[in-house]
């Protein structure tokens, strides 16, 4: 299941301001990590522009599958702790919408994989 090792695919759903792009984790490293996701910007002030940081992950018991959003990590008296890059500026649920694109984004490049695999 899936492209050649090293492949990268770009889905083809794009919204009126937004590609999302997947590379596939063909090594399986780290174990449970599915593929990494990119935000290409097609349209206003960001256009031509991407965010890089996203990872889709398989959620352990495999139940679901999870979206980790870009991160700086930094330490604090040897303590590593991790600043998110991506948040809301009031609504604190506005992130579930970038979530489900990704991960319908993800479902769209699993389907197009069996179907050329097939």
């Amino acid at each position: 299941m899936g492209l050649p090792l090293g492949a990268m695919a770009t889905t083809h759903a794009t919204t009126a301001n937004l590609t999302v792009k997947i590379t596939p984790n063909d090594r399986g490293n780290p174990p449970g990590k599915l593929a990494d996701a990119e935000l290409h910007f097609n349209d206003g002030v960001l256009a031509g522009l991407k965010l890089i940081g996203f990872a889709i992950w398989e959620r352990r018991g495999g139940n679901g599958r999870n979206v980790t959003f870009p991160v700086r990590q930094y330490a604090v008296n040897g303590e590593r702790r991790s600043f998110a890059l991506l948040r809301p500026v009031v609504d604190t649920t506005a992130q579930e919408a970038v979530r489900e694109r990704i991960l319908d984004a993800y479902a769209e490049y699993e389907e197009a994989a069996e179907r050329a695999t097939a």
